[in-house]
């Protein structure tokens, strides 16, 4: 793995990668996207891993693409930008409950990377901001989709068009973050242990249902989807482990 990319497995249940490229903010370079990919594998075939952590070095977050691959649009060489995708695409193509450590810029494809995970976690330096409308770039790699599914249609116009960004107090206020904490990765790493408990399978699976019902139009396809799920949950042996353990605790109330 390269050294752009860190991981530790810094609770049971919960493992953190890193950016560690912070004298170029860690922009989406086609290193640092190979080490966050490389990463992301390692830490999903440790048995006990069930969230990670995206966090990041120095002052940024993560600064997005390159301007030089920006640039090479414009000569008629698009693959760069579409391999930038790739960053923020595999983390939402990961089994595992993801959440991201912001305290800094997180611009243009980094804000891409922040919203591709689950959970969102600010430090007081935190900062997004699309940049797309100030570089006369069309927003890419679906980031209109993504932030408006955080924020809602009327915040994402005007953070896309009017380049309005949001601090870490602002991001709380408009959902875009669940918390605004000193230190966020820390923060973040302890809130998802309390998934510690949870087997990988069915941890996995209910990352996999709340995904994929964010994007159903009724709730009886919803239902469909949990019946069919919860049905396979009560053949794991910590269902039945579970429901005695609770039932002991109801008589010993009584």
């Amino acid at each position: 793995m390269t050294s752009l990319v860190e991981l530790t497995v810094a609770a049971p249940n919960v493992a953190v990668v890193t950016l560690n490229d912070p004298d170029r903010r860690n922009v989406l370079s086609a290193e640092l996207i190979g080490g966050l990919c490389a990463a992301l594998d390692e830490a999903e075939a440790v048995e006990s891993v069930s969230a990670v952590v995206i966090a990041a070095r120095g002052p940024a977050f993560c600064a997005g693409a390159r301007l030089d691959t920006l640039l090479s649009a414009a000569d008629g060489d698009f693959a760069p930008v579409e391999a930038v995708y790739e960053g923020f695409l595999r983390v939402m193509r990961s089994p595992l409950l993801t959440a991201a450590a912001v305290d800094g810029p997180a611009v243009g494809a980094g804000l891409n990377l922040a919203l591709a995970c689950d959970l969102r976690f600010a430090g007081p330096r935190a900062r997004f901001d699309t940049r797309f409308a100030r570089l006369r770039l069309h927003p890419g790699g679906g980031h209109l989709w993504l932030l408006q599914r955080a924020v809602g249609y009327q915040r994402a116009a005007a953070a896309c068009l009017l380049s309005e960004a949001w601090d870490a107090e602002s991001a709380l206020r408009d959902g875009l973050v669940l918390a605004v904490e000193d230190d966020p990765a820390g923060a973040a790493t302890a809130r998802l242990a309390a998934m510690a408990g949870l087997e990988r399978d069915l941890a996995r699976r209910m990352v996999a249902s709340l995904r994929a019902e964010a994007e159903l139009p009724v709730h009886g396809d919803a239902l469909e989807l949990e019946t069919r799920a919860q049905r396979w949950s009560t053949t794991l042996p910590g269902f039945v482990t579970g429901v005695r353990a609770m039932q002991a605790g109801i008589s010993g109330r009584r």
